[in-house]
């Protein structure tokens, strides 16, 4: 290592650091600041002239103070990867957090910051990856080795929501998880290692933290830490990866953080003017790549519900699936609280999923579609009012929201009900029979937080009493999509 620096100022999170008889660190170079044992990590961030560097440091700038040693590291931050990071929590920098000890000293380490494969290199994917929730795989459904992102505001349930993807495919899934909290609460952190270890999971998962009351550099860099690990199960031991990030908005927020501690001027509603880059640097490194895929999973805070912020925009920009979490279903009850009209996914094609599912999926966004527009006037004049046509597409609509309810395990402790994961094809069976006009006499209540339409038979038949047989299904029944009245 080369030494030879001292620190000339400390402003919170930023250190000018001088090299006077040493030529400068690069750009996005580590700097350790102190003793080899405590020392503080920071990362170059700017050439201030021919003897200075401007750096952001990743953890508490505490009792640092002019003329401090500073040794260079000679490239990026390096994190352990491979096989003994699995079962650990680590955080940016690569130590463990999880009181289990240090990692093995010959543990390889790979650098954060990495160019994304090429485009020449990298494989598209039309493989369908199952989650057993029904209103993500009828209407967004995922793809193996693509992205996937869940807008929405603050306690609508996109933690719990990832939370239960998490736990629906641990009995399928095979590969390597790499779970990102980015600037999330430190008690979820302990929830997330408490319940892997419980669900015996965490053995062929790793955990990444910076949390929220970590600087902003350390909330910064997180996402690059677990990307890296990731790429390394991806390219060197060719296994696919599951990449949960919670929640990648904080991710943008700490870049306009240390943005601004760097004196730069803000751009579009005080973002850093390199938002769209840095995002872009993020996001076009999960990829496929040969025969191993990075799947990305990640929750995205939208500030205020206003979805046209320009870090919202930014992202789902980079995203194959996009499930839109609703403020208005979050307080009617409806769990998991997706917008069947505003989520979308490029995979909802005939040539990926089938004409079939294509039909129930859109059949499924008219009735709803329509059942909103009339919503004003039923809540004036009354759904009497309305014609004939219009009352049978209201009452399909509000069936097929409650069927598009689900019960998760994660909230089975608070709930008391039982978790139900269903397939595909029953979520689309169910669907194609309410559309059908199958369930025209039941009580919504019977299609409410309920797994397959078997199990809402049974719920209907229980509460029409002993002794009645409820509707049975028409096998053959043709899918129809309800005509808008005139």
């Amino acid at each position: 290592m080369d030494k030879g620096g001292h620190i000339i100022a400390v402003r919170g999170a930023v250190v000018d650091v001088m090299f006077p008889d040493a030529a400068l660190p690069e750009i996005n170079h580590a700097i350790l600041i102190g003793q080899e044992d405590g020392a503080i990590v920071a990362e170059v961030q700017a050439h201030l002239d021919e003897h200075s560097v401007r750096a952001i440091a990743l953890q508490a700038t505490t009792g640092l103070r002019r003329g401090d040693a500073v040794t260079k590291t000679g490239g990026p931050i390096a994190v352990p990867v491979g096989e003994a990071v699995l079962g650990r929590l680590l955080d940016v920098t690569g130590r463990t957090g999880d009181r289990k000890g240090d990692l093995p000293a010959d543990v390889p380490r790979r650098p954060i910051h990495r160019a994304a494969p090429p485009l020449s290199e990298q494989k598209g994917t039309s493989s369908l990856f199952s989650t057993g929730i029904k209103v993500l795989d009828l209407l967004t459904p995922l793809a193996q080795g693509g992205k996937a992102a869940m807008f929405g505001g603050a306690g609508v349930g996109k933690t719990v929501l990832v939370m239960e993807l998490i736990h629906a495919m641990v009995a399928s899934y095979q590969g390597i998880s790499v779970f990102a909290g980015v600037g999330e609460r430190s008690r979820e952190g302990h929830e997330m290692l408490l319940d892997m270890a419980h669900s015996q999971v965490l053995e062929r998962t790793v955990l990444v933290y910076g949390q929220m009351n970590e600087p902003p550099g350390a909330r910064w860099r997180v996402p690059m830490t677990a990307i890296t690990i990731a790429e390394y199960f991806r390219d060197e031991r060719h296994r696919n990866v599951l990449l949960l990030m919670d929640n990648i908005f904080r991710f943008v927020q700490a870049g306009a953080e240390v943005s601004g501690l760097l004196g730069r001027l803000p751009s579009r509603v005080g973002y850093q003017p390199t938002l769209a880059s840095e995002v872009a640097a993020l996001q076009e490194r999960i990829a496929s790549v040969g025969g191993a895929a990075v799947t990305a999973i990640e929750a995205v805070y939208v500030p205020a519900d206003d979805f046209t912020d320009p870090a919202v925009t930014t992202i789902a920009s980079h995203v194959d699936s996009m499930v839109v979490l609703s403020r208005a279903m979050a307080a009617e009850g409806m769990y998991p609280a997706v917008d069947p009209i505003a989520s979308s996914s490029i995979l909802l094609d005939p040539l990926v999923v089938g004409q079939e599912h294509v039909d129930v999926a859109n059949g499924v966004r008219e009735a709803i579609e329509h059942y909103r527009e009339l919503r004003d006037v039923i809540s004036l004049l009354g759904i009497e009012e309305l014609g004939t046509e219009d009352r049978l597409i209201v009452g399909r609509a509000r069936r097929l929201q409650r069927f598009l309810t689900q019960p998760f395990t994660v909230t089975e402790a608070f709930t008391g009900v039982p978790g139900r994961s269903v397939p595909v094809a029953d979520a689309i069976a169910g669907c194609r029979a309410i559309l059908a006009g199958e369930c025209d006499d039941w009580q919504e209540s019977s299609l409410y937080m309920i797994g397959t339409l078997e199990e809402g038979r049974q719920k209907e038949a229980a509460a029409r009493g002993p002794g009645t047989t409820p509707p049975q299904p028409a096998s053959t029944q043709p899918v129809k999509t309800q005509e808008r009245a005139a």
